[in-house]
């Protein structure tokens, strides 16, 4: 579809404090997102506090800007209570929407503000049209796509679906798709997830002689935006809340400048902030070892030259007004009438019924006098059309009252939009929960090459493209033989390609575990049972009650829940742990171990090294993404482990023989002969 036949997106700007938000406005930005002190993905961040927030919003509304506010963190069962309190006073104070990865907080918002649009976070790990059609029918109004997408893949996935999808086109890539990064939580106890990421990428880790091998240069989108306005994308997001005004500033103009047709001043924009240069490497799918940097003292030098110009740019500028159109008609024997439309906004009044003049009858030029008069209300006037029969009159001062009145009727009927009322539908009351006498044993295998000693009453787990090699192993353990599902699918190659495998799959294979809400989608399409894996980031009751509600059958509990919070956890979804594994820490599109050659030579499992020496496996995805494991494994099976439905063992690069090693461990509830850690289990995550 051609450009001019799209709706114009909006220009998204982050927000971190007060200051920011001036500069997002007045720079010209259609819409803000900030956070309020608590359950927000930037929380050290300044954000606003609820007192001041309604008066916040309304200096929004005032110039025309949307404003989202972030409810975007895992939440765990003891804060349900206060991230209800966060989620009323977003909808109280007149939000247009919020943005949500937790699915608590999503039932919370349909339950009692049913009206209140819901946004579904990147740390969603939206990557595909099958992930988005879950999340619109689940009650989604917009879904923030997965950065590392391509231009493509994001005009497919609009092609498919229809959806109001918002894109980041500009700020710092996370090297880990997001949702899925557990490196800050699992070093330091500060998790991605619940805004508090230490980001531990940005220090200098090594592969094969690189330096800063987890550190991507900023992305910048800004010459694409006419091409993703194209491709039909509504909304584009500035990433940067923790980001000085100076920047927002020169960001948001930036994006102005480009997507009215202009040419975007990209020299000031790198030299308040980047990381040796932008990249667009995602977007264009060149992802090559040029995504790669990191910020240098020459970066913070070039900052220094234009920090002034910007801030005089953005604090003299005047405070942003909404553009009014006026129709004003005065004909013989009838009131007078005035009609005033902003956007979708309309207001009429009438006026007294014009006399005839005894000089000069009425004209255009004195009615528009009258009307430009807007003065301190939040509306400026674009544009005055007229229809008077000549040699009437009316006097200034009515002109005046019926300007006055109508914009009057507009404000209002504009702010009506924000006023919610706390719909009062009961919470469901979640049971008990009750654990079985036994808990079933799930082992997770990358290859059919590691299994051996498999008890009779366990379930084998592995990936689709193994079980379709090795056919035979669905004779060997009938129903007890799972798939999994890749938890990301780029592209619709790849997409297709899965559908297939999963309708070819051996009969006795009727069960797939999901990680990923594209892949729930895409596992029961093709009608197999679906079990939750542990990056839905289930860490509370009411998260893996709504899954239930989604039709899983079970879910794996975050290996970043503690034991002592999942012992609290209620409800009838029946959950489970992992008890051991190299977990992943990152998932990496761009992959760090990827080399100026290509992938040509790479056996598809490399080492990395971190500031202090220590290995970290790196694993290629069939060329999709790379993951890095731990240093070492998950291992508490000689610990005091809740009372769950089933635990599991996760074996990614292990060989047969330490398979069965770890495995007899497990059944004898042994301490581990091999260095291992406990993660998170008996820690208090922030």
């Amino acid at each position: 579809m051609p450009e001019n036949m799209r709706r114009k997106p909006e220009i998204l700007a982050p927000v971190g404090g007060s200051e920011q938000l001036k500069a997002a406005v007045r720079c010209g930005c259609d819409a803000v997102y900030f956070g309020l002190p608590d359950f927000n993905a930037r929380r050290n961040a300044d954000n606003f506090a609820g007192e001041g927030l309604e008066e916040t919003i309304r200096y929004c509304h005032d110039a025309g800007v949307k404003v989202y506010v972030t409810v975007n963190t895992l939440v765990m069962d003891d804060e349900l209570e206060a991230m209800h309190a966060t989620v009323d006073t977003a909808a109280r104070c007149g939000a247009d929407a919020i943005i949500v990865q937790d699915l608590a907080v999503a039932l919370y918002a349909k339950r009692c503000w049913p009206d209140l649009p819901l946004h579904a976070s990147t740390q969603m790990a939206v990557c595909n049209a099958e992930g988005v059609r879950e999340l619109l029918a689940y009650g989604f109004r917009r879904v923030v796509l997965a950065r590392e997408l391509t231009l493509q893949e994001i005009r497919d996935i609009i092609d498919e679906t229809g959806a109001d999808c918002e894109v980041f086109v500009h700020g710092a890539h996370c090297m880990s798709v997001s949702g899925n990064c557990y490196m800050s939580a699992m070093f330091g106890g500060r998790s991605g997830n619940r805004g508090l990421c230490a980001q531990p990428c940005r220090l200098d880790w090594k592969i094969r002689g690189k330096d800063h091998a987890l550190s991507l240069k900023d992305m910048c989108y800004i010459p694409h935006m006419q091409d993703l306005w194209d491709a039909g994308v509504s909304s584009l997001k500035i990433e940067g809340r923790m980001k000085r005004p100076e920047y927002v500033a020169a960001a948001v103009t930036a994006c102005r400048q480009a997507l009215d047709g202009g040419e975007p001043d990209l020299e000031t924009l790198r030299s308040v902030f980047s990381r040796s240069g932008f990249t667009n490497g995602y977007l264009t799918g060149k992802r090559t070892q040029d995504m790669f940097g990191y910020r240098t003292k020459e970066d913070v030098t070039a900052a220094e030259s234009v920090l002034d110009g910007l801030a005089r740019m953005y604090k003299e500028a005047p405070d942003v007004k909404v553009p009014v159109r006026f129709y004003f008609e005065a004909h013989a024997g009838q009131p007078a009438k005035l009609t005033a439309a902003s956007g979708d906004d309309r207001a009429v009044v009438l006026g007294p019924e014009p006399a005839l003049a005894l000089k000069t009858g009425l004209s255009d030029e004195q009615v528009g006098r009258s009307l430009y008069k807007t003065g301190d209300t939040s509306y400026r006037v674009w544009k005055i059309r007229c229809s008077i029969d000549p040699g009437l009159f009316l006097p200034a001062s009515a002109l005046n009252a019926m300007r006055r009145d109508v914009l009057d009727i507009l404000e209002k009927d504009r702010n009506r939009f924000y006023v919610r009322t706390k719909a009062d539908t009961p919470a469901k009351v979640l049971p008990a929960y009750e654990p079985p006498a036994r808990p079933q044993l799930r082992l997770r295998f990358e290859t059919a090459e590691q299994i051996c000693g498999v008890p009779e009453d366990a379930v084998v787990i592995l990936p689709v493209k193994e079980i379709a090699k090795h056919p035979e192993l669905a004779q060997r353990f009938g129903g007890r033989l799972w798939a999994e599902l890749p938890p990301i699918v780029y592209g619709t190659a790849a997409r297709d390609a899965l559908e297939q495998a999963l309708l070819t799959l051996p009969g006795p294979v009727q069960d797939a575990v999901c990680s990923n809400i594209g892949s729930i989608h895409l596992a029961r399409k093709a009608g197999l049972r679906v079990h939750g894996g542990f990056e839905l980031n289930v860490l509370n009751s009411e998260a893996a009650e709504e899954y239930r509600n989604m039709e899983l059958e079970d879910v794996t509990v975050s290996p970043e829940l503690a034991f002592a919070k999942m012992r609290k956890m209620k409800g009838g979804m029946p959950r489970g742990a992992i008890l051991y594994g190299y977990l992943p820490l990152m998932k990496c599109r761009a992959c760090p171990g990827k080399t100026a050659k290509g992938c040509g030579s790479c056996t598809g499992l490399s080492k990395m090294t971190d500031r202090t020496g220590t290995e970290f496996s790196l694993i290629c995805r069939d060329r999709q993404y790379a993951e890095i494991l731990n240093s070492v494994p998950l291992y508490v099976a000689d610990r005091a482990v809740p009372k769950l439905d089933f635990e599991e063992l996760y074996f990614t690069t292990e060989s047969a023989e330490q398979c069965a090693a770890v495995l007899a461990l497990y059944r004898e509830k042994a301490p581990a002969d091999f260095p291992r850690t406990a993660g998170l289990y008996f820690r208090e995550l922030l």
